[in-house]
C-alpha cells in the first residue's frame, strides 16, 4: 500500500509518503520566506567578477544572488559559442536582469539564479527561450518517447523549449497542449510583470509545498491521501480534482481518532526520528554513522552486532549492500545535497566492489533529484553527488547545538 500524508500545523505544513508502512519520502516547509526555488524576479546586477566568470545580482533578498557565466548563455548547448566569452561582454553593473532562483541561499551563501527560465506543469516543462525537445529518460518505452517528443515539437512555438515528464506517458495530446498553453500564458503574464517593475521585484512565485506535493507525487497509483487541516483539505480537494481525478475518491481528513496526531497515528513520527539521528540502526545489527557539513555528507558503515552466516566476505557484502538501499532512501529523506562520501567496509572481490556500485547507481534511478554515483576512489571510499536545490531537512528541523557549538561533543 502506499500512502501520503500531510500534517498542518500554523505556517508549517510536513508532508509524508508511506510504502508498505516504511518512510519513503519527507518534506517540510514554512510559509515565511520558503519556496524560493522557481521564483523569478526583475534584479539589478551589482557587481561583475571577471576573475570568477560570474555576477552578483540584488533581488531584493537581502544577499546578492549569485550569476554563473552558464546561466546566462543560451540554454541550448549547440546554440552556445564555441569559446565562452568574458562575462563583463554580457553584463555590466546596474543593468537589469530577469533571473529564476534555481539553488536557495544556503548557510552563508546567496541565492543562485539563471536566465535559463522553466516553469513545472503536471505533465511538462515549459521554457521560453530553450529551442529543444527533451523527454524524461523515466518514460517507459522508445515509441512513447517517440511519441511524446512528436507532440512536443507539435505544440511549441518559435523558440521555446519543452521537457515532457515521467508522467506524460501516455497522455493525450490535448491534455499536453491544456499544460502548455497555461504555462505559455503564465510566462507572458510574467514578461509583462518584467515591463513595469522596478527592480529589485518578484515576478512570479512558485508552487507552495501543497501544490506541488499533488502536482508532482500524488499520481494514480497511491492509495490514500491523509490531511489533518480542514483548511489545507479543501485546498487538496480542488487540486486533486484538477490534476489528479482519479484520488478524489481517496482522499481523507483525519479527524484526530483515539487522540492521536497524524503522523503519531500511523508510526510516521518514530520513523523520522530514527532516520533524522547520527546513528541509523539497521535491520541485520549493522548501522550507519552519518555525518554532514555545509558541503560534505560523510556516512561510515559498520557491521554492528551482524556476524553473518558463512565467511568474513559475505558478511561484509550483505551489510554493504542492506547499507546501500537505506542510503539510497535516506538521501531523498533528508533531502541530502553535495558531495557525499561513503566508507563502506572494505571488501576483498573488486567485483562485490562493482555489484555495490552498480546497485547504488539502480536505486539513486528512483529519485527525482538529480544524482551521480562517481565510483570508487583509490582510498575505497565510494564518491557521489546529488543536486543541492533547497536546505536540507536535517537543518530545517534542528538547530546548531549552544553547549557544542555544533560538533557533537562537549568539552570535559
Amino acid at each position: 500500500m502506499k500512502q501520503l500524508f500531510m500534517h498542518g500545523d500554523g505556517e508549517m505544513l510536513q508532508t509524508a509518503m508511506l510504502q508498505e508502512g516504511k518512510l519513503v519520502e519527507f518534506s517540510m516547509e514554512r510559509s515565511e520566506g520558503s519556496g524560493l526555488v522557481g521564483n523569478v524576479y526583475k534584479g539589478r546586477v551589482v557587481n561583475v567578477l571577471p576573475g570568477m566568470q560570474a555576477a552578483f545580482v540584488d533581488i531584493g533578498l537581502g544577499k546578492n544572488a549569485f550569476l554563473y557565466i552558464d546561466d546566462l548563455l543560451h540554454p541550448h548547448l549547440e546554440r552556445q559559442p564555441e569559446v565562452k566569452p568574458a562575462i563583463h561582454e554580457l553584463v555590466r553593473p546596474g543593468q537589469e536582469l530577469v533571473v529564476q532562483v534555481m539553488k536557495e541561499p544556503i548557510g552563508s551563501k546567496g541565492a543562485r539564479v539563471t536566465t535559463h527560465y522553466s516553469l513545472p506543469g503536471r505533465w511538462l516543462v515549459y521554457m521560453p527561450e530553450a529551442d529543444y525537445i527533451g523527454v524524461s529518460k523515466k518514460v517507459p518505452s522508445e515509441s512513447e518517447r517517440t511519441r511524446l517528443r512528436a507532440a512536443g515539437e507539435q505544440l511549441r512555438v518559435g523558440e521555446e523549449g519543452i521537457i515532457m515528464r515521467t508522467a506524460a506517458a501516455f497522455e493525450s495530446l490535448e491534455s499536453l497542449r491544456s499544460d502548455v498553453m497555461q504555462l505559455r500564458s503564465l510566462w507572458e503574464a510574467v514578461v509583462q510583470r518584467s515591463h513595469a517593475a522596478k527592480a529589485p521585484a518578484q515576478l512570479h512565485r512558485e508552487a507552495g509545498l501543497l501544490r506541488r506535493v499533488i502536482r508532482d507525487t500524488a499520481a494514480a497509483d497511491i492509495d490514500e491521501v491523509w490531511i489533518d487541516d480542514a483548511s489545507r483539505y479543501k485546498e487538496a480537494a480542488a487540486l486533486v480534482k484538477e490534476m489528479t481525478p482519479l484520488l478524489e475518491s481517496r482522499l481523507r481528513l483525519y479527524d484526530g481518532r483515539k487522540g492521536s496526531k497524524l503522523f503519531e497515528a500511523f508510526g510516521i513520527t518514530k520513523q523520522v526520528d530514527h532516520v533524522f539521528g547520527s546513528r541509523i540502526e539497521l535491520a541485520s545489527g549493522g548501522y550507519l554513522i552519518w555525518d554532514e557539513t555545509e558541503a560534505l555528507t560523510v556516512i561510515d558503515v559498520n557491521t554492528g552486532k551482524y556476524t553473518g552466516t558463512s565467511d568474513l566476505e559475505d558478511t561484509v557484502y550483505r551489510t554493504n549492500k542492506e547499507a546501500a538501499e537505506e542510503i539510497a532512501r535516506l538521501l531523498r529523506l533528508r533531502d541530502v545535497g553535495g558531495i557525499i562520501i561513503i566508507d563502506f567496509i572494505d571488501m576483498e572481490h573488486e567485483h562485490n566492489q562493482d555489484r555495490i556500485r552498480l546497485q547504488l547507481e539502480e536505486l539513486v534511478k528512483q529519485d527525482r533529484t538529480k544524482c551521480t554515483v562517481v565510483g570508487w576512489t583509490r582510498l575505497g571510499l565510494l564518491e557521489m553527488t546529488r543536486k543541492k536545490a533547497r536546505e536540507n531537512v536535517v537543518r530545517q528541523l534542528t538547530e546548531r547545538c549552544t553547549e557544542c557549538g555544533g560538533s557533537g561533543r562537549k568539552r570535559l
